[in-house]
């Protein structure tokens, strides 16, 4: 199975100026555990995950003042839609994190979450790919 197969089409993309707590609130909102940064001064798509809120407010900084462009991962993996879901796994595994931007000629086409993966490798793998109603946007 391929990542294009997995992967939610539908994605949450947030400001750099985005509060915490306005990315928070959309990611609550989606059900989903990351949301991608456009930039446009960045270089690429950087990633806004919930352990990256988590861990700004367990060391105490408000959700309210602190910038999503101050806590966002900008040296991130990406994935191709053609990448076998072995291959993302196995990126993910390498790297410690649970999300994969989707690139294709230089455009972000999808996420792939481990949760994607676990969906497509178990029984109920039938639902793969993801229905609308689970997907971002």
């Amino acid at each position: 199975m391929m990542v294009r197969e997995g992967m939610s089409e539908m994605v949450l993309a947030v400001g750099p100026n985005h509060t915490l707590r306005d990315a928070a609130r959309l990611m609550s909102q989606r059900g989903v555990g990351a949301a991608v940064v456009m930039d446009p001064d960045g270089h690429g798509p950087g990633i806004l995950t919930e352990r990256d809120i988590l861990g700004s407010v367990g060391a105490g900084e408000s959700p309210d003042e602190e910038l999503v462009s101050d806590h966002l991962t900008r040296d991130v993996v990406f994935a191709e839609p053609g990448w076998s879901l072995e291959e993302a796994a196995a990126a993910m595994v390498r790297g410690g994190f649970r999300h994969l931007i989707v690139v294709e000629r230089g455009e972000t086409v999808g996420i792939l979450s481990v949760r994607d993966v676990v969906r497509c490798w178990t029984a109920e793998g039938a639902i793969c790919p993801v229905p609308a109603s689970a997907a971002v946007g």
